[in-house]
């Protein structure tokens, strides 16, 4: 028994070595959001729940293994064996208890953390952005500060986010790991993510559904920084020369991979809306629609 002992405790050492050697690339583990904090403590509670069940019948598994090894000849040999009440609730009863205990954490989890839920801090405005999935790129749109970027999203801090997603190419799905969960952007649709940033600082983005050849560049980078650092960058873009017209938007629309950053200091009135609704119209599907406006 201390064999086995000793045997599971440098087990259990070497795989915490080894997962600590990696959590500097764990992004989910390192929320730097609200809703990213919780849904990362929903994932550490599910896990803790499941390892009750997961790390008594490994270790179970290797007592049994020695235990009744063939040439230990103190072991009972009981080939009549059928049945044993006591076993039968332990096996059944203990993960029955623990799937309840996670229908319930889950159920209230999933209305807590609704993507489509505002957050809510007194006293402090949500701000608007809209996003557009694009072949094989990212368009932001900030309706309210009327300027728009490419691969690019500057937030401030501790200011609630409501995003607008949806897509101009086939179906994606917007993520920024450290701050919340993924929506899907579909064409003809529009969803909705809210998140906030906790901490100032630059966030990993991406494109999370494999899409074409230009998949592995459709990324991002989010930069929180202070309100006032925001107003100053919003001011910035509004100095740039470039404008997103509906010419423009025509040739955003044609396949590119690895697109640098871009920057537009104004854009065509509802642009984000005719997007979607260019395929529920007749008449729109080659942006014609949009011209007519």
């Amino acid at each position: 028994m201390n064999k086995i002992k000793n045997f599971i405790i440098a087990i259990a050492a070497f795989a915490g070595s080894s997962l600590l050697t990696g959590c500097k690339d764990l992004v989910v583990i390192h929320s730097k959001g609200m809703i990213g904090k919780d849904e990362r403590d929903l994932i550490f509670t599910a896990v803790a729940l499941m390892l009750l069940v997961v790390v008594p019948v490994i270790i179970l598994t290797l007592v049994f293994a020695y235990k009744y090894r063939a040439s230990n000849s103190n072991a009972k040999y009981d080939p009549g064996f059928t049945h044993s009440t006591k076993i039968e609730v332990v096996v059944w009863g203990v993960p029955i208890i623990i799937i309840g205990i996670l229908a319930v954490i889950v159920w209230k989890s999933t209305h807590a953390l609704d993507p489509y839920k505002p957050i809510e801090i007194e006293g402090v405005k949500p701000l608007n952005v809209q996003v557009v999935a694009l072949d094989w790129k990212w368009l932001f749109i900030y309706p309210e500060q009327h300027v728009a970027t490419i691969n690019y999203l500057q937030l401030p801090v501790g200011v609630p986010v409501d995003f607008s997603v949806t897509a101009d190419a086939p179906m994606n799905s917007f993520i920024i790991p450290q701050l919340g969960g993924q929506i899907y952007a579909m064409a003809g649709m529009k969803t909705h993510l809210n998140l906030i940033a906790d901490e100032a600082g630059i966030y990993d983005g991406r494109a999370y559904v494999i899409n074409g050849n230009g998949f592995n560049g459709m990324h991002f980078k989010a930069h929180v920084t202070s309100q006032e650092a925001f107003d100053s960058w919003v001011q910035e873009v509004k100095n740039s020369p470039n404008s997103l017209t509906t010419d423009v938007y025509k040739q955003l629309l044609k396949p590119t991979e690895y697109v640098q950053p871009q920057f537009y200091a104004s854009v065509t009135d509802n642009l984000f809306e005719d997007i979607v609704m260019k395929y529920m119209m007749p008449g729109m599907d080659d942006m014609q629609g949009m011209d007519a406006k």
